[in-house]
This record gives structure tokens, sequence and C-alpha cells, in this order.
């Protein structure tokens, strides 16, 4: 069997780059090429540099066209607009995509489930074992403690990330709200200032700090009546976001149209 061919687009990224050596180390998997955006200083430069890993002899580019028919599988991680475009090219190509961009708006959203429609699409806010674990946590203590506890979401990340809440934080919102038999957008509280009045019931809450280097914290607390449960994931290393989005990659590879999360991938 030969090896899979992955592209990877936001090759000049903190992820790109990750992505890039994973590929590279992997045993069958081949790495086809990257590119980053229009204007990019990493536009020519050899991928394997980018990656830390010595020269590969292969340019980053700008033609994510190319690349899309070059690959077996893409890898995105790129920004919310791109993701829209490159989605697209990709089902015009008939080219499976692992999505690891985050921030999407509702428009862009449904580009990426237009083109599940005709291509399997992975979309994952976060691709790591740990978070998918807590996903599935979340909703089943969501369940089972019922709407007399408070849920409140923090997150922490480093100080570039521009968008807020975090895309994870997002989907443990959702994982709790699907334990409650509920919608995150019927009860989300994305922001309190000034005098707010009394938290509403049923409420699921946000915070997002921001500062430093932080890979991601994510807490997800359940505040009782005299007692207090918080499930909690802490990311040390982006290296694993990498393992994870290679193992969706492969994992995509040859299945029907459609989008799928890592709990599809990871059998959970």
């Amino acid at each position: 069997m030969s090896d899979i061919r992955m592209g990877v687009i936001g090759c000049g990224g903190r992820m790109g780059r990750m992505l890039l050596a994973e590929i590279a180390a992997a045993q069958g998997c081949e790495l086809a090429g990257g590119t980053a955006r229009p204007g990019s200083a990493t536009i020519g430069a050899d991928l394997g540099e980018l990656a830390g890993i010595g020269r590969l002899g292969r340019a980053a580019s700008n033609a994510a066209g190319e690349l899309i028919g070059a690959s077996d599988v893409v890898i995105e991680f790129s920004t919310p607009a791109a993701t829209a475009s490159h989605v697209a090219l990709a089902a015009e190509q008939g080219i499976p995509v692992v999505i690891g961009t985050t921030g999407l708006s509702a428009a862009e959203t449904e580009a990426v489930r237009t083109a599940a429609r005709r291509i399997p699409v992975v979309w994952a806010a976060n691709t790591s074992l740990g978070i998918n674990l807590l996903l599935g946590l979340v909703e089943q203590v969501a369940a089972r403690l019922g709407p007399d506890w408070d849920i409140e979401i923090m997150e922490l990340h480093h100080r570039g990330k521009v968008d807020a809440p975090s895309g994870t934080a997002l989907a443990l919102g959702c994982a709790a709200a699907a334990g409650r038999g509920t919608t995150l957008d019927a009860v989300q509280q994305r922001g309190r200032d000034g005098i707010t009045g009394a938290r509403r019931d049923g409420d699921i809450g946000f915070a997002a700090l921001r500062g430093g280097d932080a890979v991601g914290d994510h807490h997800v607390i359940f505040a009782g009546a005299g007692e207090r449960l918080e499930l909690t994931h802490r990311a040390t290393n982006r290296a694993i976001y990498a393992k994870g989005a290679v193992r969706a990659a492969r994992w995509v590879v040859d299945r029907p149209p459609g989008l799928y999360g890592m709990k599809e991938v990871l059998g959970l």
C-alpha cells in the first residue's frame, strides 16, 4: 500500500509547522506540500526548515488548489474565510479535508457543511485525545446532575489567539447543552460586565482569558448548592494537536462524504 500524501494548508503558522514535522516523521505518510497565505514571508521557504527538521527540498507555495490536487488528504489550519474557500476547492476536486480552524461565521460554517455533502470532512475544534474524552464526560455529567447545577466554562490561551471563547470551549458548551437536552444557542452567556443581575437559571457561562504563551487550558465547572465539580484539561505542548490531526487524516481517507468529528475518528 502506498503512503498517504498529506498536504498542509496554513504551513507557516505554529500548528502548520508542527504538522509538517509530524507528517514527515509518520510512517505511512508522505508530505505532499504546504501552502501559506498570499504575501506571507514563508512562501518559498523550505518546508523542512519551517518545521525545524532540516531541508526537504520542497518549498512552501500559495497555490492551495494545486496542493489539494496533489494530495490524498489535506489538513487545514488557516483563517475562517480561507477555510471556507479551501474546503470548496477540495470538494470540487474530491479530496478529503481535516479542518482545525476555529471562529467560523455562520456562512463559513455552511460552506463546510455544503462541502461535506460531496467529500468526507473531519472538523474538530480540538484534535487532542484528552479533550475529546472530556467532551463525552461533560455531556454525561450535565445529564446526570440536572438543571439545579450551574455550568461555567473557563479557558486560557496565549496572548496571540484572536477568537474568544475558544472553539474548544464552545464545543464543551455544546456537549453540556446536549446533556441537558437543549442547544448552546438557547442557553449561552458569553459576556458579563457591570450590573448584570442574578445568574439566569439554565445558563452556560463562558470566561475567556488571554496571556503569555499558554497552549490551552479548559475548565468546566458544575456548581451546586454546597458542592462543586470541576473537570479540567491542560495542554502543555501543541504537538498533541498535530498528532491528532494526522490521525484524523489517516482515518478520513476513503470514508464516504459527510461531516465527522474526532469522536468518530477515535471511536468514542
